[in-house]
Order: structure tokens, then C-alpha cells, then sequence
């Protein structure tokens, strides 16, 4: 079977696609606005108390995700590559001015298709530095936890 853009490019990479009932540059902004992203990013019952974006490559975010029982989860990172309305890529294995994070885990790459009529084609990608990290974040729950967040993303973007 030929690869198209929902296949995976190796045994390291998760990949969730989605056709939401959105103009692409709505999601961007749902990718990039912080008080935006507090509203879908985490699934429910989890929240976003915080998020903070520089969405130009070299720039920082930092999403903090809370769960029910109160648990923090930062996640810090740099954007690497940033095409406004079309494609957001992101990583952990950096900070702010390009300092290596300790343990990476994965770098995400988010697409946004415009296929006309207002509809977007929405793939998220999530390449793994190893195997073992992509198996840990399936038993995450990454498509249960990413598809859910993809479906607020969806209700969020129809009000906007």
C-alpha cells in the first residue's frame, strides 16, 4: 500500500486525522491563541489552567495540564516550524533558546487541509525518539486522549 499522509512513517510515529467542520485558520487559532487552548487541549474531565505560546519558530509554549485529582502536568517546549493556517511543529526535546530538555518524548506535527466549503483536514502526528516512548504514549491512551481533545477542538471551533 503507497504511504499518503495518514500513514505512519515508521514503527516510532503515532497519527490521528480527523475532518472537522472548521476553517483551518480556526484551528490554527485554537493551536495558538492560549486562552483558546485552554478550552479544548486537555481531554475532560482534565483542564489547562495555563498555556503560553510564541507560535514562530524558535518560540516557547508551556501547557499545564491539570488532572481531576489535582496532578500537574507541565509541558514546555519550542516551536520549529510555524506556517500560519497550514502546519504547526513543535517539540519538547527543547526549551526556551534552544536548550535540550533532559528526556524528550516526541515532536508534534499538526497539518491543516483546507478542503473547501469550510471543512478542514486535521492530522496530528506524533514522532517518538524511540519505539519504547511511542508505546508508552499508546498506553497513554494517545488515540482515545487526542481524539477526545480533537472533538472539543471541533465544538470550540464551530463558535468561533
Amino acid at each position: 500500500m503507497p504511504l499518503d499522509d495518514t500513514t505512519p512513517i515508521n514503527e516510532r510515529e503515532l497519527v490521528l486525522v480527523r475532518e472537522i467542520d472548521a476553517p483551518a485558520h480556526v484551528l490554527y487559532r485554537c493551536w495558538t491563541e492560549p486562552e483558546l487552548m485552554k478550552q479544548w487541549f486537555a481531554p475532560k474531565p482534565w483542564e489547562v489552567p495555563h498555556a503560553e505560546t510564541d507560535p514562530r519558530t524558535g518560540g516557547k509554549s508551556l501547557i499545564v495540564m491539570r488532572g481531576p485529582d489535582g496532578t500537574e502536568m507541565p509541558n514546555a517546549g519550542v516551536y520549529l516550524e510555524v506556517i500560519p493556517g497550514k502546519k504547526i511543529v513543535f517539540t519538547d526535546a527543547y526549551t526556551d533558546g534552544w536548550i535540550p530538555t533532559e528526556q524528550p518524548f516526541f515532536t508534534g506535527i499538526i497539518e491543516f487541509q483546507d478542503l473547501g466549503n469550510g471543512r478542514t483536514r486535521y492530522i496530528a502526528r506524533a514522532r517518538h525518539w524511540t519505539v519504547e516512548s511511542k508505546k508508552q504514549h499508546e498506553e497513554m491512551g494517545f488515540h482515545e486522549g487526542w481524539g477526545l481533545c480533537a472533538d472539543q477542538l471541533a465544538e470550540l471551533a464551530k463558535t468561533l
